[in-house]
């Protein structure tokens, strides 16, 4: 073999041993990326995972004090119609008084009130041994006045 000829066989052994290196080389390369994409998959993957988690809580959250608002409002409402009503009452006890001062000056009607309310009083304590009542004592009185047809009127109810 003359010089030539091997000149060109480690030209293409070079040339070989080039084109092993540069597949190689392309093998590495392809796999380093396919490792670094499956990383970057996992790594994006995993943030997905922490934004929903933190996207969850934070609505369970809102959703908590939603709630709270709602309740604190619907509490709010039912105060609101407890004092209503509490003023209703005391409205109208306010005017039961100021009636029952003015039927109290008129003899006959407020006789009446009183027997209509010792009836009612008696009804309300029937299966009672005993019944206390309790009158002004400017009524005294006029309550005993009226304690006997009470008592009696009781009686013709209960037959």
């Amino acid at each position: 073999m003359n010089d030539a000829d091997v000149s060109r066989q480690i030209q293409q052994m070079v040339r070989f041993i080039h084109q092993e290196a540069d597949e190689k080389a392309n093998e590495i390369s392809l796999s380093a990326e396919e490792e670094f994409n499956v990383e970057k998959l996992q790594l994006v993957e995993a943030e997905k995972k922490k934004i929903r988690q933190e996207y969850a809580r934070k609505e369970k959250q809102v959703e908590i004090r939603r709630k709270i608002e709602y309740s604190m409002q619907l509490n709010a409402s039912r105060i609101k119609v407890l004092q209503s009503q509490d003023d209703v009452v005391n409205s109208m006890k306010e005017a039961a008084e100021k009636e029952l001062l003015h039927i109290s000056n008129h003899h006959h009607v407020y006789k009446r009130l009183l027997n209509d309310l010792i009836v009612q009083s008696f009804l309300l304590r029937l299966k009672e041994p005993s019944v206390l009542l309790i009158c002004r004592k400017e009524d005294l009185h006029l309550v005993e006045s009226v304690l006997h047809s009470a008592k009696e009127r009781l009686l013709r109810i209960d037959d």
